[in-house]
């Protein structure tokens, strides 16, 4: 399972020529070497307050880009910031973009916040000079960029302070793409069969996206459950009846058999490494085997693996990626109900696995009233019944309705909302900035499907910056 709190790995690539090394030798500010070894230092020193950073030293040779190459590639960096210092020889830099094994790049032209420069004929005046030519070194390597046309590549011209600024949302989102490459989903057990425009290529979501897939089958979760014991069960059951309101509607067999689903998905998810599982949870044979679907993921702040409903593989891809980009945050799944005109306002939410562990949300214990009249054995089985906290929410969708994956993402407003869509977890919300008719016009014309996450706050930079690196479709509605 990932560490979703890590720091962005930083391969810094900084560029100068070795032509202008001993000039201003003897002056007042030292070398043109001195002055760039120390400026090279402050921006190490500023960069490893947030990320963990590679540095092998400034680049003056063919043979120190090839031992920064070297260094990230062992180091497994999630991007590399590459900035000239000031004008320099293309030929190392022309290496690294031919040589660097795939990797996203945030190439930068760092502007410096004054200039004071006088009379250049003075030996001191002309060093600093030269160290001033960032801009011209900058516009060489861009016809090198635009030539070797690597993917991954992004272009940045700002101040210090912004090209951090910068670095920290690009860096964000190349590690969020890393974790992905090393994260591990599961299916339980299938797609969901009337819900054809949630179909994604699993082989695409490995090579597109990175996740590995595992396939398990409802036969290990029937015995998973057969695991959970009787005290184990009881003691989460009792630990969340503690927690929330407890509604005269729920039975306390079917209660504890819920939860003991859900320990039991949460520990078959643990014995696979998953870091998400997608659930088909209203799939005949799960209930033909289970008599529920589970309702109460997760059980313990411990449980770690991101489970979303229906087996739609690519909502469980947008709520991984908010989880990613959040830092760990909460994350909802919800799909859009009905537009309510007059009140300017859409209801949404989702049924199944949602988290309910937020305290700013409000939750109660309540039978599953859509299944409490169906033949299975714990028809009406209770569920974690949750109204998402108020605030704005970045929400996301993801699928695949051509052969490239697509993100699409809007702003939304989570307003005050009492319980009042039995057996989903809801809220009320409203687009920011636009109309519900104009928002979900745009939805309808992308070609989406139902299914979203949210999380608290505004993260588009970081989402628009991971579709940019991984090649993805975007748009922000």
């Amino acid at each position: 399972m990932q560490d979703l709190k890590r720091r962005p790995r930083m391969g810094l690539l900084l560029i100068s020529p070795e032509r202008f090394a001993v000039i201003g030798e003897g002056t007042a500010r030292g070398s043109y070497r001195e002055r760039k070894e120390a400026e090279a230092a402050w921006m190490l020193k500023d960069a490893s307050e947030w990320a963990d950073v590679t540095f092998t030293g400034i680049t003056w040779t063919r043979a120190d880009v090839q031992r920064a190459i070297d260094a990230f590639t062992a180091d497994k960096v999630d991007f590399v910031l590459a900035i000239y210092l000031s004008w320099a020889e293309d030929f190392t830099f022309i290496r690294f973009l031919r040589d660097m094994p795939p990797c996203p790049v945030l190439f930068c032209h760092r502007l410096r916040d004054e200039i004071r420069l006088k009379d250049t004929h003075d030996d001191d005046e002309f060093a600093e000079y030269l160290c001033c030519g960032g801009l011209v070194g900058s516009l060489e390597a861009s016809g090198d960029v635009k030539r070797f046309s690597r993917p991954m590549l992004e272009i940045y011209a700002g101040t210090w302070a912004e090209v951090m600024a910068r670095a920290k949302t690009f860096g964000a989102a190349a590690k969020a793409r890393s974790i992905l490459r090393q994260s591990t989903f599961g299916l339980l057990a299938c797609m969901n069969e009337v819900m054809w425009s949630t179909y994604v290529n699993v082989y695409d979501l490995f090579a597109k996206v990175g996740p590995e897939m595992r396939f398990l089958s409802v036969a290990e979760y029937e015995d998973a459950v057969s695991q959970v014991s009787d005290a184990d069960a009881e003691a989460a059951m009792k630990r969340i009846a503690g927690q929330y309101e407890v509604l005269p509607n729920v039975d306390p067999g079917k209660f504890l058999a819920s939860v003991r689903a859900s320990m039991a998905m949460e520990r078959l998810a643990a014995r696979y490494d998953l870091d998400v599982l997608v659930l088909n949870d209203i799939d005949t044979v799960l209930f033909q085997h289970i008599g529920l679907r589970p309702g109460f993921w997760p059980t313990s702040p411990e449980v770690k693996t991101l489970v979303v409903p229906e087996g739609d593989i690519g909502s469980g891809v947008a709520c991984y990626v908010l989880k990613l980009l959040s830092g760990g945050a909460h994350v909802n799944y919800i799909e859009p109900f009905h537009i309510d005109l007059p009140n300017r306002n859409f209801a949404a939410g989702h049924a199944g696995p949602n988290d309910y562990t937020d305290p700013r949300g409000k939750c109660k214990i309540s039978s599953d009233v859509r299944f409490a009249k169906t033949k299975w054995k714990y028809a009406g089985a209770p569920f974690a019944w949750y109204v998402f906290p108020e605030g704005r929410k970045t929400m996301l969708h993801c699928s695949q309705q051509t052969d490239r994956f697509q993100l699409v993402t809007g702003q939304i407003e989570a307003l005050p909302t009492e319980h009042f869509l039995a057996t989903y977890s809801h809220s009320l919300f409203r687009p920011v900035g636009q109309e519900c008719t104009e928002y979900f016009t745009k939805l309808l014309r992308q070609g989406v499907t139902q299914h979203y996450g949210i999380t608290d706050g505004d993260i588009t930079p970081l989402i628009r910056d991971l579709a940019l690196i991984m090649g993805f479709e975007y748009l922000e509605v």
